[in-house]
């Protein structure tokens, strides 16, 4: 038994001394892959986002696509570099990627959201949107989620088949959005009176653009009011500063004019008892 271990123990230490620079090569080999794909991969990103010709929100997934590309090329090498053949562990590579593939459908639905989210676009970088369960800035699409910022600067990973199966509202994408405002008036003040003093709000406010020209008009007779509707066009980065700027002022102007804003009340009425017999 003593010669058998010997034996056994001399041939491993022969295939190790015969078999060293192989291993070295391929260590050598899988560390150069992981710096030269993280080197591709960061000047990748950097590239996409210097260039005019390519939209930002490509850079995330590029680049990713970039590193594991060169990442199984390396890993290949240096498994030929052990003696392995390379030809039969792609087949078999393939198959335990389709069971692997059938086991992991949700991130493969991720992934081919994420390539129809590249590809037709309905957000960017930058862009606000809103999905009616997550809404944020966009600040990364990558090959299994997105990364939004909230608006009071939540960090939010929304896997993409949840934004690629639901209805997206891009509320930066056009250039320029209407203003929808209303303002409540006595049903004893003077319409054209208080539509010529919220016109006249709209002309003293310069973001706002003229063609549209802005409009006043009665939109609804409520319970209590009578709603007097504003509307006006202005750029799409102005829209929250001349709404709040113009909601605020237009209390003011209405009021300066003597035109109420009224509240909600009810009349109560009490019947009167009859005397007792």
């Amino acid at each position: 038994m003593a010669s058998t271990l010997e034996g056994f123990v001399s041939g491993a230490m022969g295939w190790f001394a015969a078999s060293l620079p192989n291993l070295v090569a391929a260590l050598v080999l899988i560390v150069a892959g992981f710096v030269i794909s993280g080197w591709v991969s960061r000047a990748c990103r950097v590239a996409i986002m210097r260039s005019a010709r390519i939209d930002n929100t490509l850079a995330g997934s590029l680049s990713a696509v970039a590193r594991y590309a060169i990442l199984v090329v390396f890993v290949i090498a240096a498994l030929g570099q052990l003696g392995i053949q390379t030809t039969s562990l792609l087949a078999a590579l393939g198959a335990a990627g389709l069971a692997i593939g059938l086991a992991l459908q949700g991130t493969l639905s991720n992934i081919a959201a994420g390539f129809m989210l590249l590809w037709l676009q309905p957000f960017r970088v930058g862009e606000y949107i809103d999905n009616g369960t997550v809404s944020g800035t966009v600040k990364e699409v990558g090959l299994f989620a997105t990364e939004l910022h909230s608006y009071d600067n939540v960090f939010q990973f929304v896997p993409n088949s949840e934004l690629w199966n639901t209805r997206i509202q891009n509320f930066t994408r056009l250039d320029r959005r209407m203003l929808d405002l209303e303002f409540g008036v006595a049903y004893d003040d003077d319409l054209e009176k208080a539509k010529s003093v919220l016109l006249k709000l709209a002309d003293g406010e310069a973001r706002l653009q003229d063609d549209p020209a802005p409009q006043a008009f009665v939109k609804t007779l409520g319970d209590s009011a009578v709603t007097v509707g504003l509307r006006a066009w202005c750029a799409t980065s102005d829209y929250w500063a001349v709404r709040w700027a113009l909601t605020e002022q237009g209390k003011h102007d209405l009021e300066a004019a003597g035109l109420s804003i009224p509240f909600p009340q009810m009349d109560v009425h009490m019947p009167e008892k009859a005397d007792a017999a």
